[in-house]
């Protein structure tokens, strides 16, 4: 049978030891060469969060990816020579989604490993994965993408198939190999539903607190600002998915108190079973009372970044609950973008208008902020203040609050 039991090896990840890699793009349909280019760079820093180093790119324009090797016969080939030149590359990244098929016939033509985006954020997935909550999950995603491919993974039984109806042993054994996993996918949902019903009590026994939560795109800063926020010591880094697990603190604020969750970063071209693996986790998103969405005003395509997670936020059902726009790295984005000859009240009077240009287009209050130098973060706990005692008093008009003592 296939060596696909990724229990025994879910934190492993690709970085055995450092891999040199190069990214394939296919530029199709509507799909502009520039938003390509930004996705492969995008990958690469998937690519680097996994342990590999990309060494090399390839971007080729069709009006469809080829369905035997997604690239044109004339791409592969240079991409052939170009791994025969290079024989420390051992890893083909392709930002899209390949089939089982195309996994094994790309692997027999480059004799390399070959990896999609999906299968490398799951990578990156196995790797962070923390909790026994986070590793379940993770494990149903890697089920979930393998299970259509098996088909395509046992390539090695070729020789032993029948004809038309593939009648051979082969068969046999792939079709031994989708009970198996359809069984664990059951076992691995059965699994989750009963955390779920855990969490589930967990968060009715909250009480009357109120519930902010923390969204955004991957890498923007949530968890710096968690750790601003609420004096805890949540893990950061400056890679992508650094925080899978949801972290919960309780926030005590001017004698207001609320509970502040701190969740997996989204990111686009996100795998739909990712997204449903990761439901449980997502619900403090959906329980919450009031969501602060962390932007990286810095990045190039932050407004892109921005329009992801509003999707997704809507597939989650979530898209009409009040929510705070926080833009962080506002340091990093003067740095890039203002020139040293910009006087202060010119500097001054285009950040107000950026501010305002983006409040009117995505209509919802905004703060500018960094989470690392501590700017504006008096500004924006007053407002998560003033909001939280405006909720609290909506929902509970006829109880006295806690920080009315703490005014007089």
């Amino acid at each position: 049978m296939a060596d696909w039991n990724v229990s025994q090896s879910q934190n492993s990840g690709l970085k055995v030891e450092t891999e040199y890699a190069i990214l394939v793009g296919v530029v199709h349909g509507q799909v502009r060469k520039e938003t390509v280019e930004e996705h492969l760079d995008e990958l690469e820093f998937l690519a680097l969060t996994a342990g590999a180093k990309t060494l090399e790119r390839f971007v080729q324009r069709l009006p469809h990816p080829d369905t035997r090797t997604f690239v044109g016969k004339g791409k592969l080939a240079e991409i052939a020579e170009y791994l025969e030149k290079h024989e420390e590359v051992n890893l083909v990244i392709f930002d899209d989604d390949l089939s089982g098929k195309q996994t094994g016939i790309l692997e027999e033509e480059l004799k390399v490993k070959i990896v999609d985006r999906t299968s490398l954020i799951l990578d990156i997935f196995a790797s962070r994965a923390q909790s026994a909550q986070a590793r379940t999950q993770v494990e149903l995603a890697q089920m979930q993408y393998l299970l259509p491919r098996l088909r395509g993974l046992w390539t090695h039984l070729e020789r032993q198939r029948g004809g038309i109806g593939m009648r051979g042993p082969g068969e046999k054994e792939i079709e031994t190999d989708r009970r198996i996993v359809r069984d664990v996918i059951s076992k691995l949902q059965a699994k989750l539903a009963k955390i779920d019903q855990q969490n589930e009590t967990r968060r009715k026994n909250r009480g009357d607190t109120i519930r902010v939560a923390l969204v955004g795109y991957t890498n923007v800063g949530k968890s710096t600002l968690m750790n601003m926020l609420s004096k805890s010591d949540v893990f950061a880094e400056n890679k992508l998915f650094a925080t899978l697990d949801t972290t919960v603190r309780k926030v005590v604020v001017e004698a207001t108190p609320f509970l502040l969750s701190d969740t997996v970063g989204f990111i686009r071209k996100l795998p739909t079973h990712l997204v449903e693996s990761f439901k449980s986790t997502l619900d403090e998103v959906r329980e919450s009372d009031y969501m602060l969405h962390v932007v990286d005003l810095s990045h190039p395509q932050y407004e892109e970044q921005i329009d992801n997670v509003n999707q997704i936020l809507a597939d989650l059902g979530v898209s009409d609950k009040p929510q705070l726009m926080v833009f962080n790295k506002v340091d990093l984005f003067r740095m890039r973008n203002f020139d040293d000859y910009l006087d202060k009240a010119t500097r001054k009077e285009i950040e107000v208008d950026l501010k305002e240009r983006l409040a009117l287009r995505y209509d919802a209050p905004n703060v500018m902020i960094s989470a690392k130098t501590g700017e504006n973060i008096e500004v924006l706990r007053e407002t998560l203040v003033s909001t939280v005692r405006e909720m609290w008093s909506e929902r509970f008009p006829h109880r006295t609050p806690m920080w009315i003592g703490y005014l007089q």
